[in-house]
C-alpha cells in the first residue's frame, strides 16, 4: 500500500533543515487537498444519496480506527454547532469505543466482532447513512462495521486512501483518494488525514446544504448559545431580512433564537404564519420565499383592481 511505503524523495527528510522540510510537509498537504478533486463525482453521488435517505429521522454514523476514527468524531461533533444537528442523529462507531476518541488503541481496529457489537448497537435502518473512513482501506474493524451496516440496508459510504481494497469493494458508494506515499511512511495523520478531513467536511457540508440548512452562505440552522453566536445570528436575520441590527435583534428574541423564524418576523410575517411556512417548506428559506411570493402574486392575480395586499413577506429574495 503506498500510504505504508516510504518515498525515497524523503529518506532523509530528518537530515534536511526545518525550513526546507516544513515545506516538503506544506507541499504533500496541498498534494493531499489536490487529489480529492477526481473524486468530486463520487462525493456528490454519495452526498445526494445520503440526503435521500436520511429524510427527518435518519442518522448520520461515522465509522473509523485510529486516526481515522478520530478525524470522523471531528466531523460528526460539528454537525449540532453549526447545522443544529440533532445530537441524537449523529452517531460514531470507532474501535476501542470513546475512549479512542482521545486515546490511541490501535490493536482495536483488528476487533472484528466488536465491530459488529457496535453496529447491532446501533440498530441501523434504510435511512441511516453509514460514512466509514481509513487510509488503508483494510482496517479489519472498519470493513467489517461497514458490511455489516450493508446488511441493514442503510446508506454505505466507504472512504480510503488506497485503490482496490476492501473497504471500497464493500460500500456502496466508494470514495477513493490516492493521496500516495507519506513523508513519513504510514503516518497517515499527515496526508491522507487531511484529505479524509477535507472529504468528511464536503459530504456533511453538502448534506446540510441539501436539506435546507444554509441560505445564501449562511448557517441558518445554528443555535446562537453564547455571546458571539447571537450577534452572528442578529447578522443575519438583519442581513436576510434588509433591516437594522436592532430591529433584528428584537425579532430574533421573539423567535427564541430561531433564526429562520426571526428573519420572517423581521420581514413582518405573523409568528404563527412563519412557523406554518416554515414547517410546510421543511425548514428552507429558499423554498419558503418562493411559497411567499408566489401566494403574493396570487392575490394579486385574485384582486387586480383592489388595493394591493400587505406585503407581509417584506423585501423577499429567493
Amino acid at each position: 500500500m503506498a500510504t505504508e511505503e516510504v518515498d525515497p524523495r524523503f529518506a532523509d527528510l530528518d537530515a534536511w533543515s526545518l525550513l526546507t522540510a516544513m515545506e516538503a510537509m506544506w507541499e504533500g498537504q496541498l498534494a493531499a487537498v489536490a487529489a480529492i478533486g477526481h473524486a468530486l463525482p463520487a462525493l456528490t453521488a454519495a452526498t445526494e444519496a445520503a440526503k435521500a435517505a436520511l429524510g427527518d429521522r435518519g442518522r448520520i454514523v461515522y465509522v473509523g480506527a485510529g486516526t481515522s476514527g478520530r478525524v470522523a468524531v471531528q466531523d460528526g461533533a460539528e454537525l449540532m454547532p453549526t447545522f443544529a444537528w440533532p445530537k441524537e442523529r449523529v452517531r460514531f462507531i470507532v474501535a476501542g469505543g470513546d475512549s479512542a476518541f482521545v486515546t490511541s488503541i490501535e490493536g482495536a481496529e483488528d476487533d472484528v466482532d466488536d465491530a459488529v457489537t457496535q453496529v447491532n448497537a446501533a440498530r441501523l435502518t434504510p435511512h441511516d447513512v453509514v460514512i466509514a473512513v481509513a487510509a488503508s482501506g483494510t482496517t479489519p474493524f472498519t470493513v467489517a462495521a461497514l458490511q455489516h451496516a450493508g446488511s441493514f440496508g442503510a446508506v454505505t459510504i466507504g472512504v480510503a486512501n488506497n485503490p482496490g481494497t476492501a473497504l471500497l469493494a464493500s460500500a456502496k458508494f466508494p470514495i477513493l483518494i490516492e493521496t500516495g506515499r507519506e513523508l513519513i511512511a504510514g503516518s497517515t495523520r499527515m496526508k491522507a488525514g487531511t484529505a479524509q478531513k477535507v472529504v468528511l467536511n464536503l459530504i456533511s457540508s453538502g448534506i446540510m446544504l441539501r436539506l435546507g440548512r444554509v441560505y445564501r452562505g449562511m448557517m441558518v440552522n445554528m443555535p446562537p448559545t453564547n455571546a458571539k453566536l447571537k450577534r452572528r445570528a442578529e447578522a443575519m436575520v438583519a442581513q436576510i431580512a434588509h433591516c437594522d441590527p436592532s430591529h433584528a435583534a428584537r425579532s430574533l428574541e421573539q423567535a427564541e433564537g430561531d433564526i429562520k423564524t426571526a428573519a420572517l418576523l423581521a420581514l413582518g410575517v405573523d409568528r404563527v404564519d412563519a412557523e406554518t411556512v416554515l414547517k410546510n417548506c421543511d425548514g428552507n428559506l429558499r423554498r419558503v420565499f418562493a411559497e411567499l411570493a408566489k401566494n403574493r402574486d396570487s392575490h394579486r392575480d385574485r384582486h387586480p383592481k383592489g388595493a394591493a395586499a400587505p406585503n407581509r413577506g417584506g423585501a423577499v429574495e429567493s
